[in-house]
């Protein structure tokens, strides 16, 4: 069985290529998550017999041998992605259109920074000369507009003038994609924008002027990005970020607005856990600071300049570490007795591996437990010096998808950095 299914919180651009890949893949299911944006389930409510999906509830994995993704190449950013991340040989398909680094391992990647992810779909439809019927060029068309601004975005590419020019070749209805790209601005919106006119903070980041203002919100307000687009135009500022803060849960939402190059939301979100283009991006972080939330994001601005907090002044020391003929049960009652998920592996004073819970998963007989932990730990030696900032030690972690960080100075093991050390920096936890 192949599925296709696009990232959580789905716009038109993730359900239009959903759509556009049953094109291509025409023996797959399409799959929605259950998070929807506003318009997009407007649209569904009418259209839904024209564009039937499955939800992922209603799939048997156990028969998903291929998994095509659209518009998103992370697996974080995908609905129940535990389940299908933890499936043994599921062939992935990525088509994506960010920035980001794919984390998903496929067989095959169509990846280009472009506008729209719905522009590289079509490129392979007109190459195939596929056809289209109108319905289906309207929600492309509207997936396209949705993702360049109407073309007016910095991200937006040649190609997807192209594109959208194709789509009105094949009957693309603009009053009916018109009325589904008006998002809804009520009452909730218009309090929380007025509320933000009232400080509208100001600051100057290399040449350009940023607005960020946090506001304390109640409930589930839909349509924050439509807020914080208008709040940039009226302030007329270069770029604006809305930190909201939900009072009745440990969640904040952070949405960025930019209308210059020099300054690429997308990356920012993206350094910070989320997504996005480089006008527009999001990031949704739980149990957090506000303010140290906003210094976080006032450094990726400045260009990732180096903190007045070093990993220096939060990584763990002195170092518990374990040589490498250790054997493994040896290891295993070690991390047990000091709660650690993973310990340096140091001959002498050189690292020459990590081992981690994890490797226990390499161990198929009980008799391996007494071979030396240099037969499973991993040589993958990342480390970090000093010197360098909490930010960057957390960047470090999130891409290598490792969970502590040996601090060396001069070839000399000194320190570990953890994950819970750099959040400690950015959140408002408790060290253990």
């Amino acid at each position: 069985m192949q599925i296709i299914t696009t990232h959580r919180s789905a716009d038109f651009d993730g359900f239009a290529s959903v759509i556009a890949a049953t094109i291509l893949y025409p023996e797959a299911v399409p799959v929605l998550p259950k998070a929807l944006n506003p318009n997009v389930k407007a649209f569904l409510s009418i259209h839904k017999d024209l564009f039937e999906a499955m939800t992922l509830n209603e799939v048997d994995l156990d028969r998903v041998t291929q998994l095509i993704v659209v518009d998103t190449g992370r697996w974080s950013r995908l609905e129940n992605n535990k389940a299908l991340r933890g499936k043994k040989d599921l062939d992935v398909v990525v088509w994506d259109h960010h920035e980001s680094q794919c984390d998903m391992k496929p067989s095959k990647i169509v990846q280009e920074t472009i506008g729209a992810n719905i522009t590289l779909m079509i490129r392979e439809i007109r190459k195939q000369k596929m056809k289209l019927t109108p319905m289906q060029a309207t929600l492309f068309l509207t997936g396209l507009y949705e993702d360049t601004g109407s073309l007016s975005f910095p991200s937006t590419t040649a190609e997807d003038a192209y594109a959208a020019g194709y789509l009105l070749e094949n009957n693309a209805d603009l009053h009916i994609l018109a009325t589904f790209l008006q998002p809804a601005y009520g009452e909730k919106q218009k309090n929380i924008l007025f509320e933000m006119l009232k400080t509208a903070p100001r600051t100057r980041i290399q040449n350009y002027t940023v607005s960020i203002n946090t506001m304390h919100i109640e409930g589930h307000v839909n349509n924050l990005s439509l807020v914080v687009n208008m709040y940039r135009d009226i302030l007329n500022v270069d770029a604006a970020f809305g930190i909201f803060v939900h009072k009745d849960s440990e969640k904040c939402i952070v949405i960025g607005r930019s209308s210059v190059e020099d300054i690429n939301v997308g990356t920012v979100m993206r350094s910070m856990g989320g997504g996005g283009h480089p006008g527009a991006g999001s990031v949704m972080v739980k149990s957090v600071n506000p303010s140290a939330l906003k210094e976080w994001l006032l450094e990726l601005l400045k260009g990732n300049q180096q903190a007045s907090v070093l990993v220096s002044d939060l990584m763990s020391y002195p170092v518990c570490s374990v040589a490498s003929d250790t054997p493994m049960e040896e290891v295993a009652g070690l991390l047990k007795e000091k709660g650690y998920t993973g310990l340096p592996v140091v001959d002498g004073e050189k690292l020459v591996g990590v081992i981690s819970r994890r490797d226990f998963k390499k161990i198929k007989k009980s008799s391996q437990m007494k071979a030396p932990v240099k037969a499973f730990m991993n040589t993958r030696n990342i480390t970090i010096s000093p010197d360098k900032s909490p930010m960057e030690a957390a960047r470090i972690m999130v891409k290598h998808d490792i969970g502590r960080l040996p601090v060396v100075k001069d070839d000399k093991i000194i320190g570990i950095m953890s994950r819970s050390d750099a959040m400690i920096y950015f959140y408002d936890l408790l060290p253990d």
